[in-house]
């Protein structure tokens, strides 16, 4: 059974970037790094936070686990009237969005658990120009994407370069094969890469913030239980040596 899943989940991948001819791009995934956190912090919340929630991270609990202090938080990354306590909330009215939008953007407090951080980093590098969207922009491992390119003054604007390849039945098609810069942004592709490679390594940490924790501790643990095991055995040995 096992076996079957990962085959079906390796057609399921195989399937879902047939159209765009682009896998995933891996992500450099590190909690440990606190500068890469706190700067993906700062590019959530001034790109993402607009429109999408993550409800179930408190500003309290990251400016605990990034070492950053209650007061730079609320005058830097809060701006939408909540208080340290609360969840990263947004103003924007559900309503007002699928007015603007036509869906209610999601919440992204778990988005790196249940896409993975090299789908978002992918995603995150693959937008280009389409003016036949509602915003002028579509994506590589998204086709048809409901989401303006929020980070165009970063990255700037790219265009699609397209081929064909031939199908087995002998079909032809045209898919994407790479995608190119035509108005520039304000950081070069290098910058970029690393300023998107941040914000994923924090949506990765909202997911799940009690993990840096737990792998602090875990070894701990792990080590009370071997030394704990040790004298175990030899108390058992000699509650049991008149028997044995």
């Amino acid at each position: 059974m096992k076996k079957l899943m990962g085959i079906l989940l390796l057609l399921l991948s195989s399937q879902a970037f047939a159209s765009s001819g682009h896998a995933l791009q891996s992500a450099t995934i590190d909690l440990g790094n606190e500068a890469s956190l706190q700067r993906g912090a700062k590019y959530f919340v001034n790109y993402c936070l607009s429109c999408h929630s993550a409800k179930q991270l408190r500003y309290s609990r990251m400016a605990k686990d990034l070492s950053i202090t209650p007061e730079l938080v609320e005058l830097n990354l809060m701006f939408t009237g909540d208080k340290i306590f609360d969840g990263m909330n947004i103003s924007m009215r559900p309503e007002d969005a699928e007015k603007w939008f036509g869906v209610n953007p999601p919440d992204l407090s778990l988005i790196a658990r249940s896409r993975g951080a090299d789908w978002l980093y992918t995603y995150l590098k693959g937008f280009y120009i389409d003016n036949s969207r509602p915003f002028g922009v579509n994506n590589t491992l998204f086709p048809e994407v409901g989401m303006p390119h929020v980070l165009a003054d970063l990255q700037g604007l790219q265009k699609a370069v397209y081929k064909e390849i031939e199908n087995e039945d002998g079909s032809i098609r045209t898919v994407i094969s790479k995608l190119e810069i035509v108005e520039p942004g304000r950081m070069t592709e290098k910058e970029y890469d690393d300023a998107m490679n941040d914000l994923v390594n924090f949506m990765v940490y909202m997911g799940e913030p009690a993990k840096m924790e737990r792998q602090d501790r875990g070894w701990k643990v792990l080590l009370f239980i071997l030394l704990m095991g040790i004298v175990f055995y030899y108390l058992k040995k000699e509650y049991w040596k008149d028997i044995h």
